[in-house]
């Protein structure tokens, strides 16, 4: 069977390909019913545009880049499919683009990018997307981009965002453990590149004093994102004379590792140690016991970044809902049965 085409979506449909265009680059101009009857007939025949094909043809781009540095595979995959969701809404195309945020030339690299690959713009994740210089270099050079970032305000400049507030939902874990009976509370941080370990620490900081509880530096450990790191850590404070009585970690791979060190040592978990984490990740969902965590939906922190992009690339293709310069998302506390208990004394 030969493959449905635009012209065979016109003639069912009975319109223009004018019509059919315009319906599947999403504008605003045509009727509701025809719009409805144009998707349900390209439903039916399951036309698909050729996307490199229609940026050829035209002064306009429909393919997008994504662009990231961060090892997660978790986060990534979320990432895209969050922003591949939104592409396919609005009738673009995607390029993922992993790099390492550290050479010295990645301005050129992404500037390169986005020429030969005729890319209209940009999604740019952490860490990279938390480097003013590069986003300020990329936009002087009329590279169009959005960028995910973790912050507590709208941050300023001239890109839309979309921002993490990573440092509020940080706030409510640490009230959560604090409500529990918890003041010894250790914190273990991700690299500090990551705007979200600085944001995260915050609001633990933040949270602890609001208590009266006195942040105890040795109860804070630098360190990676990973569960290799947590495990480390975590040996390290509960092996010591005076351990804590819950840990916090920066993510759910960091607390997964925290979680395997205090049942290496014998420990009971929450009843000796209670453990929290951040990002609700599949660590925290099939830990055992699962763990106590605060949940960003980061597929749709992708989606609604895609979003923003386009609203400055085309406003008529999105609505009102979309056409704002930068977009907050609060993480949300999960409790569950890593930190449903306090049996020690923190005195």
């Amino acid at each position: 069977m030969s493959k449905a085409t635009i012209k065979d979506v016109a003639r069912v449909a009975e319109v223009s390909l004018k019509t059919v265009s315009r319906v599947i680059n999403n504008e605003p101009t045509v009727k509701d019913a025809t719009r409805k009857k144009v998707q349900a007939v390209i439903k039916e025949l399951r036309y698909q545009p050729d996307m490199s094909a229609r940026n050829l043809r035209g002064n306009k781009s429909y393919a997008i880049g994504l662009v990231y540095d961060n090892p997660n595979p978790y986060y990534v995959v979320d990432v895209q499919e969050g922003v591949l969701q939104a592409c396919r809404e609005l009738g673009y195309s995607l390029q993922i683009h992993p790099c390492n945020a550290k050479t010295g030339d990645i301005v050129e690299e992404l500037s390169d990018l986005a020429l030969t690959s005729r890319l209209a713009g940009l999604v740019i994740a952490p860490p990279i997307s938390e480097d003013d210089a590069i986003v300020e270099a990329l936009h002087a050079r009329g590279v169009h981009l959005v960028r995910i970032i973790s912050a507590s305000s709208p941050p300023g400049g001239a890109t839309p965002c979309v921002y993490v507030n990573d440092r509020a939902a940080a706030h409510s874990v640490t009230d959560h453990l604090i409500e529990k009976g918890h003041k010894r509370i250790a914190f273990l941080w991700g690299e500090e590149e990551h705007h979200s370990s600085g944001e995260r620490y915050a609001g633990y900081h933040t949270a602890l004093e609001e208590h009266g509880i006195g942040v105890d530096s040795a109860l804070v450990l630098e360190g990676r994102y990973s569960f290799d790191s947590g495990f480390q850590r975590a040996t390290k404070l509960l092996s010591s004379k005076k351990p804590p009585s819950a840990i916090f970690g920066c993510n759910d791979e960091i607390a997964a590792g925290a979680l395997a060190a205090a049942k290496s040592l014998g420990l009971n978990v929450p009843g000796e140690v209670a453990i929290a984490g951040f990002e609700n990740s599949p660590f925290s969902k099939h830990a055992q016991p699962p763990l106590t965590t605060a949940a960003q939906s980061i597929g749709d922190i992708a989606k609604q970044a895609m979003m923003l992009l386009v609203a400055e690339l085309r406003p008529q293709a999105v609505g009102e809902d979309h056409a704002k310069a930068t977009s907050e998302f609060v993480p949300e506390l999960i409790p569950r049965a890593s930190t449903d208990h306090l049996e020690t004394n923190d005195g």
